[in-house]
């Protein structure tokens, strides 16, 4: 039987280089890919039997200098995404941003698992390009 992990994996192939963890008997499950410049973290859990929650987390921008202006655009971006949530990381000076994105899958065939995948992606490359004031650009971090 396919793992919810595995199809996870074969969903993502055309749109992503999986990168899975060099030694996963000591990890947590977890792989990693970037989609639109964004790096991310994929995990499954099983909470219960019969309840597999899917966990992505993206890092959208990293040592922003902290300023009004960064936070403006985080707010924007928090406010314009549908799915997942942005978080500002604020040390002295500087500032990350993450998204973070928590599912159910259970019973998500594979096309309703792939168009929920592409929905929190594509989101997070679009907050990714908000935050960094470059709307549509992969290019700046």
């Amino acid at each position: 039987m396919t793992t919810l992990r595995e199809r996870i994996g074969t969903a993502l192939a055309p749109f992503v280089d999986v990168r899975t963890p060099t030694a996963p008997e000591n990890g947590d499950g977890s792989f990693g890919f970037d989609y639109g410049a964004v790096p991310f973290a994929l995990q499954v859990v099983t909470l219960t039997e019969g309840l597999d929650v899917v966990s992505v987390t993206g890092v959208l921008a990293w040592d922003l200098p902290l300023d009004a202006q960064v936070r403006s655009r985080v707010a924007a971006a928090a406010d314009a995404l549908q799915f997942g949530s942005v978080h500002l990381i604020e040390r002295d000076a500087d500032a990350d941003v993450v998204l973070r994105y928590s599912f159910p899958a259970t019973g998500l065939n594979d096309t309703a698992l792939t168009t929920m995948l592409l929905l929190v992606l594509d989101g997070a490359a679009d907050a990714r390009g908000a935050v960094a004031g470059t709307p549509d650009s992969e290019e700046t971090p």
